[in-house]
């Protein structure tokens, strides 16, 4: 499964209206910027950590259970992702910031809920007790 091509089809989705004439190509560059590991793909991974590492690990939880996600708010997007890449991002794709951030807020938790089902993922950070255990680390 390409993640950068869900991520581009679920974020051009999310903007609905407002992607005006922005081309899936244009977003999975940007995306791949703003959320990209080493191979220029989508590296789930490392966003749950940061997402745990800035005290969200419980909505992080959420999005790799079975139960229903908890929403990600702008303010904890801009925390996570940064405030300077988030605007890089979306001044690449000609979108005001607070619209572009709105969209990732929606995109960001879907796609892990989407890629996590039957429990892959949370195993790759360990399940539960890893996540608690990068949780724990960021407070010590």
């Amino acid at each position: 499964m390409d993640l950068l091509k869900v991520a581009t089809e679920l974020f051009l989705s999310k903007l609905g209206s407002s992607a005006g004439g922005i081309s899936a190509d244009q977003v999975a560059g940007a995306l791949s910027s703003l959320l990209g590991g080493a191979d220029g793909q989508i590296d789930l991974s490392d966003l749950i950590s940061k997402v745990s590492n800035s005290g969200l690990a419980s909505l992080a939880q959420s999005w790799l259970g079975d139960s229903a996600n908890s929403g990600f708010s702008v303010e904890q997007v801009l925390s996570v992702l940064g405030q300077s890449k988030v605007s890089e991002f979306s001044s690449t794709l000609g979108l005001n910031e607070a619209t572009a951030t709105t969209a990732l807020s929606y995109m960001i938790p879907e796609l892990i809920d989407q890629n996590s089902s039957s429990g892959g993922l949370l195993e790759s950070v360990g399940g539960v007790s890893g996540l608690a255990g990068m949780a724990s680390k960021f407070f010590s």
